[in-house]
């Protein structure tokens, strides 16, 4: 296992630890992460006791469709956007009925999305009481990089939430180590 990988599973293992001990759940919607998220939380033992499920809403229509985000907004916006994340995020947390909803949306590559440069990304995490924090990344690599480090980034943004660390770390993040496993 590799030293991003590492980071990940401890990052995992710590979101579903504070899950568990709050007794609460959380269920992923993913877009340009394509399921990465899931099998991240997954992986970890235990998994079963907080994880409630994910949506891989790779398509627009699937975001509007299954996750409720709004048709005007991704009329207006295009799919890579934070109000997007934010729909997505409170979409799948109340389709699989969670405590916390995840959401990732950007541009991997190889490509610009919307006008968006590769690399921009939106994650975000819907919690119990309306409470949504949207991340905007501007990530460097190549489509695995930024994929990985989306991963990471929505764990870590969950995490914050979870032991009310808001606002500790950076709004933007450019490398690190990310959460795509072999």
């Amino acid at each position: 296992m590799s030293a991003a990988s590492d980071t990940c599973a401890l990052t995992a293992s710590a979101v579903l630890a504070a899950l568990v001990a709050r007794g609460e759940t959380v269920a992923a919607a993913e877009s340009l992460t394509g399921g990465l998220v899931a099998a991240g939380l997954t992986a970890a033992p235990g998994a079963s006791r907080a994880v409630r499920g994910s949506v891989t809403a790779y398509a627009t229509e699937v975001k509007a469709g299954v996750l409720g985000v709004e048709e005007e907004l991704l009329g207006e916006r295009g799919a890579v956007d934070g109000a997007v994340a934010r729909q997505m995020a409170r979409g799948v947390r109340k389709l699989l009925g969670a405590d916390w909803g995840l959401a990732t949306t950007g541009v991997a590559g190889p490509d610009a999305q919307d006008g968006k440069p590769v690399g921009t990304v939106f994650v975000a995490a819907a919690g119990p009481g309306g409470r949504t924090r949207v991340r905007e990344l501007a990530l460097n690599g190549d489509r695995s990089r930024i994929r990985s480090e989306s991963v990471r980034a929505v764990l870590e943004l969950l995490l914050n939430e979870l032991t009310e660390n808001v606002g500790a770390k950076d709004t933007e993040h450019n490398g690190g180590n990310g959460c795509l496993q072999p």
